[in-house]
C-alpha cells in the first residue's frame, strides 16, 4: 500500500505566517482571496471575515496559518497545477487588503506540482463554496 502524503495547494512562508498572526491579533478572524488581476493586480488579499463575501463562483484551496484561502473557480482553472506560496515582502499591499498600512505586502509565488502530487490532487478536489 502506498503511503499517501497530503499535498497542500497553498502554503505560507515564515514571514507570511508572522504577518498573518499579527493581523489576526489586530482584526480577528480573517480570510484570503487571491485577486484576479483587476485594480491591485494579481495578489493575495486579506479581509476580515464577514466583510468579503465568498460565493458559489469561488473555491477554497486550503488554509494557511489557520486562515481560509479562496480564489475564483475560473482563475483556479489556470492555477490548478501549481502550489501557491504566500510570502510577505516589503511594499504596499493591495489598497483594500488588511496588510496595507504595515509596510509589508502579501505576494504569491508558485511552483508546478510534480506528477505524483498531481495524481494525489486529482483524487482530492478543491472545496467548492456553497452560497
Amino acid at each position: 500500500m502506498v503511503d499517501e502524503k497530503e499535498v497542500a495547494r497553498v502554503v505560507a512562508t515564515p514571514a507570511a505566517v508572522e504577518l498573518i498572526d499579527k493581523l489576526r491579533a489586530e482584526h480577528g478572524e480573517v480570510l484570503f482571496h487571491q485577486s484576479g488581476g483587476c485594480c491591485d493586480g494579481s495578489a493575495p488579499m486579506m479581509f476580515p471575515q464577514g466583510e468579503f463575501m465568498v460565493g458559489s463562483s469561488d473555491v477554497k484551496l486550503g488554509t494557511i496559518a489557520g486562515v481560509p484561502f479562496y480564489m475564483s473557480e475560473s482563475q483556479f482553472e489556470y492555477w490548478q497545477h501549481t502550489q501557491l506560496i504566500i510570502d510577505a515582502v516589503p511594499g504596499n499591499g493591495g489598497m483594500f487588503s488588511l496588510e496595507r498600512p504595515s509596510g509589508l505586502r502579501f505576494l504569491t509565488r508558485s511552483r508546478l506540482f510534480e506528477d505524483t502530487e498531481n495524481a494525489w490532487l486529482e483524487t482530492h478536489p478543491v472545496e467548492r463554496v456553497v452560497a
